[in-house]
């Protein structure tokens, strides 16, 4: 199913950002210069968007986007093909609009950050239009990265600060989806272009990923549950080949469990094993969080959201801290808009695509229940139990393995010590593997700072770690 924008859905958006850019203009002449000006400078600035876009022609609905960029009280374009072919042919260099020197004026003065705001909304509307052939490309992303550059240094030029780190466009990057071309043939690729969305190489085996599995610290209970999913799906092909009915199965899944316990880890191998038995046909995991999802403009979350959307089909969407998309005192917040795009897009590719929303058990539960559309899609939950004193150690015996590194006699009763003490007195900060990590990188720090003194070290003074190497900072 085509996931295109119409030209009247860009319009409403492009409506909806300018319309909420201007409320923030106090200044009643600084606001009608904006409004007067910004249609005209945004019709240019797409024209460079789909410029820098070599991959891709000009197409009709590339005018018509052309065309749905206008705002209430200012004329409506009427652009034709050859106009808006010949104005992406003969784009030149980004120039900033004349208004945004306004802007940073009424910033210096009035100690606001309007010029900082619009360079952040000029980012995501340009990223709306470069979505017209479905995708942002990497081109049209570095286009839109070197027109907030421009506008970035000269905020900067002004000492002009921001609270918050100005938005990318690297992050909305995604892979042009297979379209059906036939009404517009100037949209064709090429032919030696590489399909998006081809088949995959061979992947590992089904045993080899299986036996990765089996190799994890820890996780016995997540490592049945998924060997069920992987017998329940194999079981349902089998019932398909041999012609009986097979009813409705949802294989969304719900990862609950502290940090550091494997889930990404685990999501991952799941993407590959769902490739190998067939459900998915390339096995790719795409991690997001909220603010891989959520814009901080009005109109512009589906648009990122489906980006990564896109991104992930054909694999796992694997949603790490996902109840932060429920904003339970806001009806209103972005993230309802992102949570809604998932579920749309669940329906549309629920043939290849399985999305795994992450988190800690509480606030997971809280999540599903606040939509309807989630509690029927996500029926199944694993549970990611905290590592154990004697399985964090393990952990840190693998990571020493890994990495070239040997426990002396003393350094293992010291570790086995330390990590027994650090599971008995865990909290709500309890961050299991991820602490083992952060123990095992001070302990090598430790260890290059002492052998760092020695003449000549040994390979094994090289690799040793002793007591005194593992002591809590």
């Amino acid at each position: 199913m085509s996931t295109l924008m119409t030209a009247s859905e860009v319009h409403r958006r492009y409506e909806e950002a300018v319309t909420a850019f201007r409320k923030l203009i106090p200044d009643p002449a600084l606001r009608l210069a904006f409004s007067r000006q910004v249609d005209g400078y945004i019709r240019q600035y797409a024209l460079g968007v789909w410029q820098a876009d070599s991959a891709s022609s000009i197409t009709p609905r590339h005018v018509e986007f052309y065309n749905a960029i206008w705002s209430p009280g200012n004329p409506v374009p009427s652009a034709l093909y050859w106009e808006v072919a010949s104005g992406v042919a003969n784009f030149d260099l980004f120039q900033p609009p004349a208004f945004f020197e306004d802007l940073r004026r009424y910033d210096r003065m009035k100690g606001t950050e309007l010029a900082r705001r619009f360079t952040d909304q000029l980012t995501l509307l340009l990223l709306l239009l470069a979505a017209a052939d479905g995708a942002v490309s990497e081109g049209e992303a570095g286009f839109v990265n070197a027109c907030t550059d421009v506008l970035l240094e000269l905020c900067g030029r002004d000492g002009l600060s921001a609270s918050r780190p100005p938005v990318r466009a690297d992050e909305f990057i995604a892979p042009r989806p297979v379209q059906n071309t036939a009404a517009e043939p100037e949209a064709a690729p090429d032919a030696g272009r590489e399909d998006p969305k081809a088949p995959p190489g061979p992947g590992p085996a089904l045993e080899e990923l299986l036996a990765e599995l089996d190799g994890l610290c820890g996780l016995d209970k997540v490592k049945k549950d998924v060997k069920s999913l992987i017998n329940l799906v194999k079981v349902r092909r089998l019932r398909e080949e041999a012609g009986l009915p097979v009813p409705p199965m949802s294989l969304h899944l719900v990862f609950m469990g502290n940090p550091g316990t494997g889930k990404t880890t685990v999501a991952r191998l799941l993407a590959k094993i769902y490739h190998a038995v067939g459900v998915l046909s390339q096995g790719q995991l795409v991690e997001v969080d909220r603010s891989g999802l959520v814009a901080g403009f009005v109109g512009q979350t589906a648009l990122k959201t489906q980006e990564a959307v896109q991104k992930a089909i054909g694999g796992v969407l694997f949603i790490d801290e996902a109840y932060a998309l429920v904003n339970a005192d806001s009806a209103n917040d972005f993230g309802h808009e992102a949570i809604e795009v998932i579920l749309k897009n669940m329906e549309d590719h629920r043939d290849d695509l399985i999305v795994i929303a992450a988190g800690y058990t509480g606030p997971m539960e809280q999540f599903i229940h606040a939509n309807p559309g989630l509690e029927s899609r996500f029926n199944k939950y694993l549970f990611f139990e905290d590592y154990d004193g004697a399985q964090l150690m393990d952990i840190f015996r693998s990571m020493c393995n890994k990495n070239g590194y040997a426990l002396s006699a003393e350094g293992e009763q010291a570790m086995e010590k330390d990590l027994q003490e650090l599971y008995d007195s865990r909290d709500e900060n309890f961050g299991n593997a991820r602490d083992v990590r952060n123990l095992f990188e001070q302990a090598v720090a430790r260890q290059a700072d002492r052998v760092s003194q020695l003449e000549e070290p040994t390979r094994e003074q090289l690799m040793e770690l002793l007591p005194e190497d593992l002591e809590a900072v």
